[in-house]
């Protein structure tokens, strides 16, 4: 679609092309493949949609959702992406996130912009602990969780078991769709439980194409298979027993979550979850603003920011902001009102943006995510609308900082462009910076949910601003908010604790232990602290 073309903004299409839009996350502890399968589906769908559709590599030497340089030399992702693509007459809107507890902050905003969660288990491993931290986040939020066991092809744990782990531990029904045949190690295909079938995978070179599958009838595959076979069929059964039956209803009130089988790198069962996803997820339902009304999915153009980036490109020096279309259609160089700050803000540069890769987006629709370039009025948690009544979603909290650092210039000389540094990470939410009297505002204080942030901050000031940093770290353990400012001027911390003001405005309290919190609340009374949001979530 050209600038030039008409764009239809009723309320039908609005309508029409939600229910087209599936907007899902990918979650999981690092190392269980999430940016592996994210690539997988994507180049799937390459393959079986419409050429053009997807932009990315065919090889595995590295994944398109990974683009900043520290996260393909070390293997994990650091940011999240955002992806889109067509698959059959559905959009996919797939946000990958960071599996390292270290930026769980960042995978908590992206939580906020999606509709459904894609729960990827290490056959090996099963519920690890940041799998449970997301999963509880998912629960608090009411988010409907789709299961993928993945790297099936290795050696791994019983399927029976991990079954029972998830329905134990996270108290969520197992109901699974597809079961292995073969052990862990062997996967010779899976069983679909829709008619007993039997899909029999070929491995592709390097797992680079999709992979081709045959189906075989129950009776043939009993005859190929043995007792693989068997033991699938038997095995299925017993989850039958216990209550592992598919009940759409479980999905949907977040009780129970139905289980697929696979392998990413080999693209083995990734059809089964883009099936899956487009059959199953929610499409995008109207959200509540936090005047408690709800803005349906036919008003005026209205959406959130849910995460800042800068740096995605080398070539240019943008700052884009990715937000969550909630209603209306957007159209690129609308006029639209920041409700946060009241001050317009023109979409000329408005794109698709797919790992490093974009191109220019000229209309979007409730449950699509758009990249706003040159961005740099937009903070996290703001809400964008077009025409009346005006709405403001909800924002979103910022974690407790559980590790701070002093920074500096190692060279004085580059203070200016250590300073503009900074303030690009804060405004990003890479680290929170604070300030604070006994310091002076030259002398920003890194706050970060884990230590890996800090090393995020340091590479990115140099490889992006050319300064080196140098990092003193302070003792402080535990941070409260402050919950009257005038109280700040009138009561002494001594050395068990510091006053801090963080970028947005808020005053915090930071002491060295629970110890020195206890006896500064016993010295003085009335001192009114308020717990922020755990990191640990």
């Amino acid at each position: 679609m050209t600038a030039t073309t008409p764009v239809d903004t009723s309320s039908s299409t609005a309508f029409r092309e939600a229910s087209r839009r599936r907007t899902f996350a990918v979650i999981s502890h690092p190392d269980a493949g999430k940016s592996t399968l994210t690539e997988a589906l994507a180049l799937h769908a390459r393959v079986i949609s419409e050429a053009g559709a997807v932009h990315g590599k065919a090889g595995r030497r590295g994944v398109v959702s990974d683009w900043m340089d520290m996260e393909q030399a070390r293997g994990i992702s650091i940011t999240s992406a955002a992806l889109q693509f067509a698959y059959g007459d559905a959009v996919i809107n797939l946000l990958d996130t960071p599996g390292h507890a270290d930026f769980s902050e960042d995978t908590y905003r992206v939580l906020s912009a999606v509709d459904c969660a894609v729960m990827l288990l290490d056959a090996a491993k099963g519920l690890e602990p940041q799998t449970l931290k997301l999963f509880d986040v998912c629960r608090h939020r009411g988010i409907p969780v789709i299961t993928f066991i993945n790297k099936w092809d290795r050696p791994g744990r019983d399927a029976l078991d991990l079954c029972e782990e998830i329905k134990q531990r996270i108290n969520l029904e197992p109901m699974p769709l597809t079961w292995p045949v073969g052990e862990a190690g062997r996967f010779r295909g899976v069983l679909d439980r829709a008619d007993g079938a039997f899909i029999r995978y070929t491995r592709t070179a390097g797992g680079a194409t999709a992979a081709p599958e045959e189906r075989l009838e129950p009776a043939r595959a009993l005859e190929e298979e043995g007792e693989d076979w068997t033991h699938a069929v038997e095995s299925a059964e017993l989850v039958d027993i216990s209550g592992g039956e598919f009940d759409v209803a479980k999905f949907f009130d977040a009780t129970g979550t139905p289980v697929l089988f696979g392998s990413g790198v080999l693209n083995f069962g990734v059809r089964h979850l883009l099936d899956l996803i487009v059959a199953l997820a929610p499409r995008p339902t109207p959200r509540v603003g936090v005047d408690g009304t709800f803005r349906g999915l036919d008003a005026p153009f209205s959406g959130f920011v849910f995460k800042v980036q800068t740096g995605m490109d080398k070539a240019h020096r943008d700052q884009v902001a990715f937000a969550r279309v909630c209603s209306g259609v957007f159209e690129r160089g609308m006029v639209v009102t920041n409700a946060t700050t009241g001050k317009p803000f023109a979409t000329k540069y408005a794109q698709q943006v797919f790992g490093r890769e974009r191109t220019t987006l000229d209309v979007a629709y409730p449950g699509d995510v758009i990249g706003l370039i040159n961005a740099s009025a937009l903070r996290v948690g703001d809400t964008l609308h077009a025409g009346k009544p005006a709405v403001r979603f909800p924002g979103l909290p910022s974690f407790a900082p559980e590790h701070f650092a002093v920074a500096y210039p190692a060279d004085l000389s580059r203070a200016k462009q250590f300073r503009k540094g900074v303030d690009q990470l804060a405004q990003e939410g890479v680290v929170q910076v604070l300030t604070s009297d006994r310091r002076g505002d030259g002398t920003p204080v890194f706050g970060a949910v884990g230590p890996m942030q800090f090393e995020v901050a340091v590479h990115r000031l140099l490889g992006e601003f050319g300064c080196q940093v140098k990092l003193d770290h302070l003792p402080y353990k535990m941070v409260r908010k402050l919950g009257d400012p005038k109280q700040r001027a009138t009561t002494n911390l001594g050395n068990r604790g510091e006053y801090f003001t963080r970028a947005d405005g808020t005053e915090l309290v930071v002491f060295t232990d629970q110890t020195a919190l206890n006896v500064t609340l016993r010295l003085n009374e009335g001192f009114l602290l308020e717990p922020l949001v755990a990191g640990t979530t």
